[in-house]
């Protein structure tokens, strides 16, 4: 018998051997670590279908990897040598590749091993394989024989699959299932257990194929003329057609043109392309991709039509988050692109990415608004992922943008026509340590025209491929389901009916509740690196320069600030320390160094200053609850704790909406006293008994870190400041919301030269819009008839508080601007 077993092993070494010859894969979750392994408890893996190549893909993985081997023992009688079994038997002769779902002899026995040994525990790991990973486009011999679908192949096929598709394999191992908790219920019945864990393993296969795999996509022929069949799109062609007095004919075309520019033409060939493509690219470019929470986008995907809703901060993103999703066994979203990337040979490109065209404004058309809102529609019915931006552009100067609503109430109301198919938002924080768009970003903020995109513009941009831009990192944020959002706003929504073009009253809080909840998960997925770090402690500096060791030292402590107090789970830190992040800015060219007997001094000169700004950015909103509290003693020595609560609380709901804080405004008293707390644990505050706080004496360290430290948050302030300053100046009644941007802008935009501010965010227009439309939705200015803002007292006392936190200099500096007039 061992005889037989030693001969039959070394056939399979030799077949293993000559497969890899031809064979490559790509692995995820392929380490103890990754699957929670236990060392002093068996493993037994398990494949779905009975495939000799697999069974030898599986051996070599788990060789590779240096798992517990799929080839030892398990402490099971009449088993056979090996810990690995087939879900589904080969059922019939040679010629029959119909597989049927009853228990092999290895999973029986196993069973019965589960029960009658209930102290012991075996490991069970699924392990996925798929061959080329292409979806089912259509039902045709050639995709049939050469792909890896939700069909399963008989023998000959599966020879012409590996032929075709063995270089591209990829295998996945999934997180074990513990035999004794699921039999636990059924120590009775064996019949009963062998059937659970059947179940078990049979829909978690199927959960991860749909991960994997994604719906079966239509024709996209097909697809766009079905579009033009829905009532919504007849329905708007009629309607165009009486409107305009043209012929319903001509009508369709359009339409028809409308869907053909909109639809997506996702091709497995294109995203292979692109994988290799894009691995050379970021190997060329970046200094390493990594990517932390996987897991939610994994354990989302099974079940829900996903939304993955990134930041925006450059048009890498489209690409990057593709690649890690389909690096790490997920069908690559389809993609929302504005109509200004359907560039010749980039849009057919990026359509065969996956990617969908819409046009910016669906306002002045009607029936191209209602073709796109049923091309959406199709797609999350279907089950598709989709990825779009809530920002609508990108981000020129580092911060989360306040969200548009297009695309989350197309999504919402789509949801509510139809609410079988589960829809999960997936925020994703995407950072970089040199994001490539930098230089331009840096153009347009000083007032230069936005370039308009194009291949030639595409085509400069890769000159910088020479260059290196650091280390970028992907976060995946928490899920956001949106049935759990409309539950909190309407919790009768499932009684009411919809139709396309219905809109109910309570629509607009939904989807404003949802955009504010994606896009503070966005920010609480933040990865902070080391340029972000250096860059705010700069930046906190009056002269934009400080001596090295004094910069290391205030980094380490602001990062050991965050530590003390995480913001959220996801959130990622820098590994090293200061001095390794001041050595890493500088070896990126971002920052200089004087030589100086007394110690080198590190600075910030020419535009690095204003490009900084934007590293700062990705990170402030870390730092503005314990930078508001520090602000706080900027002119006094010491407040009772109930007063610098009450004052953080006051401007909290601003802060909070301009940086999108996690924190709902009941919550943040409890969080500001916690991070007084903490400040004073970490020597920035001196508490005077239990009810006063006091800033420590001038002069000291402890001083230094606490005034830059308020430093991050003030410029926020001021300009809250300015805008209070000028509608007092104006007097209510006198002036409107739009007079009164214009003017914040102008005074900002000058008080920025005056003063020297490196930000060029402080003169944001949009910022300004944002805290006018706060201070009018919580009632301390309101709008008469005349579209006039009025004021009563309460501003004033607003204005007061305000003052408290702002230093002398910086209060007569303002009041010198605002004094000037416009």
């Amino acid at each position: 018998m061992r005889l037989y077993q030693g001969i039959r092993s070394l056939i399979l070494t030799l077949f293993r051997k000559i497969l890899f010859l031809w064979v490559r894969t790509d692995v995820s979750g392929n380490s103890v670590d990754a699957l929670g392994l236990s060392p002093d408890k068996p493993v037994c893996y398990v494949l779905q279908y009975h495939s000799l190549s697999s069974r030898l893909v599986l051996e070599q993985e788990v060789v590779r990897a240096q798992l517990p081997g799929a080839n030892t023992s398990l402490p099971v009688k009449n088993s056979p040598s090996h810990s690995f079994f087939f879900l589904y038997p080969r059922a019939g002769r040679s010629f029959r590749r119909r597989l049927a779902p009853a228990p092999t002899p290895e999973f029986q026995a196993l069973v019965r091993y589960g029960l009658e040994n209930p102290e012991k525990e075996v490991q069970i790991v699924p392990v996925s394989l798929f061959w080329g990973r292409s979806p089912d486009k259509e039902k045709s011999l050639v995709k049939l024989l050469l792909s890896d679908t939700w069909s399963v192949a008989g023998r000959l096929q599966k020879l012409l699959i590996i032929l075709v598709h063995g270089r591209n394999t990829y295998v996945q191992f999934n997180t074990p299932f513990h035999l004794s908790q699921i039999i636990e219920e059924h120590r009775h019945s064996e019949e009963r257990a062998n059937r659970k864990l059947a179940r078990i393993l049979r829909t978690h296969f199927r959960k991860v194929r749909q991960a994997v795999l994604g719906p079966d996509l239509s024709h996209r022929r097909t697809l766009v003329e079905g579009l033009l069949r829905t009532q919504a799109v007849k329905e708007a062609i009629r309607e165009t057609a009486v409107k305009e007095d043209i012929a319903p004919e001509k009508v369709r075309a359009r339409a028809y043109k409308y869907a053909d520019e909109i639809a997506a033409s996702m091709s497995i060939v294109a995203i292979q392309i692109f994988e290799v493509l894009l691995a050379w690219l970021w190997n060329r470019i970046y200094k390493g991709v990594a990517v932390n929470n996987i897991r939610v986008a994994k354990e989302t995907a099974q079940n829900n039509a996903v939304i993955y809703v990134p930041c925006h901060r450059s048009h890498i993103d489209y690409l990057l988050l593709s690649y890690v999703l389909y690096k790490n066994g997920l069908m690559p979203p389809h993609i929302a692109a504005g109509i200004n990337l359907n560039m010749p040979i980039v849009g057919p490109i990026l359509r065969r990415g996956g990617a969908f065209f819409m046009r910016r404004s669906f306002r002045e058309n009607p029936l191209y608004g209602t073709v796109f809102n049923e091309y959406m529609h199709v797609m999350l019915t279907r089950g598709y992922s989709i990825e779009y931006f809530v920002e609508g552009g990108r981000s020129r100067t580092g911060r989360m943008l306040q969200p548009r609503p297009g695309m989350l109430a197309m999504t919402v109301r789509s949801f509510l026509r139809d609410h079988s198919k589960p829809i999960v938002f997936v925020p994703v924080y995407i950072g970089y340590e040199k994001v490539m768009e930098g230089r331009s970003y840096l153009g347009e903020l000083r007032g230069k025209k936005k370039q308009k995109e194009s291949v030639f513009g595409l085509a400069k941009t890769a000159r910088n491929l020479g260059s290196s831009f650091g280390k970028v990192a992907v976060n995946f944020g928490e899920a956001i389901h949106l049935s759990d959002v409309l539950d909190d706003v309407r919790d009768c929504w499932r009684d009411e009916a919809y139709s396309s073009e219905y809109r109910p009253a309570w629509l607009n809080g939904a989807v404003s509740e949802l955009s504010q909840r994606v896009a503070s998960s966005i920010n609480a997925s933040v990865a902070v690196n080391p340029i972000g770090m250096i860059a705010t402690v700069l930046l906190g500096a009056e002269r934009l320069a400080m001596d090295e060791g004094q910069l290391i030292r205030l980094a380490d402590q602001y990062a050991d600030l965050l530590k003390a107090f995480p913001y959220a789970d996801t959130v990622t830190l820098p590994e090293g320390t200061g001095k390794n992040w001041v050595t890493y800015c500088e070896s990126m060219g971002l920052v200089s160094r004087q030589p100086q007997k007394l110690g080198d001094i590190i600075g910030l000169e020419g535009s690095n200053a204003i490009l900084m700004t934007y590293y700062r950015n990705n990170i402030q909103h870390l730092f503005a609850l314990p930078a508001l509290v520090a602000s706080l003693f900027e002119n006094k020595s010491s407040l009772a704790r109930e007063r610098i609560v009450y004052l953080a609380n006051v401007a909290y709901p601003y802060i909070q909406s301009e940086l999108f804080l996690k924190y709902p405004p009941d919550k943040a008293g409890a969080v500001i006293n916690q991070w007084i707390d903490v400040l004073v644990n970490q020597g920035l505050l001196v508490a005077q008994g239990n009810e006063r706080i006091a800033r420590p004496e001038e002069g000291t360290e402890a001083m230094l870190r606490l005034r830059v430290l308020s430093r991050f948050i003030i410029q926020t302030v001021e300009r809250y400041h300015i805008a209070l300053g000028i509608l007092r100046k104006n007097g209510s009644g006198t002036i409107t919301a739009t007079e009164l941007e214009e003017q914040c802008t102008l005074l900002a935009e000058r008080m920025s030269i005056l003063f020297g501010l490196n930000a060029p965010e402080f003169f944001d227009k949009s910022l300004f819009r944002n805290f006018i439309a706060n201070m009018q939705n919580n009632g301390v200015i309101t709008t008469d008839d005349k579209g006039l803002l009025c004021y009563g007292e309460g501003l004033d006392e607003v204005a007061d508080d305000a003052r408290l936190v702002l230093s002398v200099e910086k209060r007569q500096a303002i009041q010198q601007v605002t004094m000037l007039g416009v």
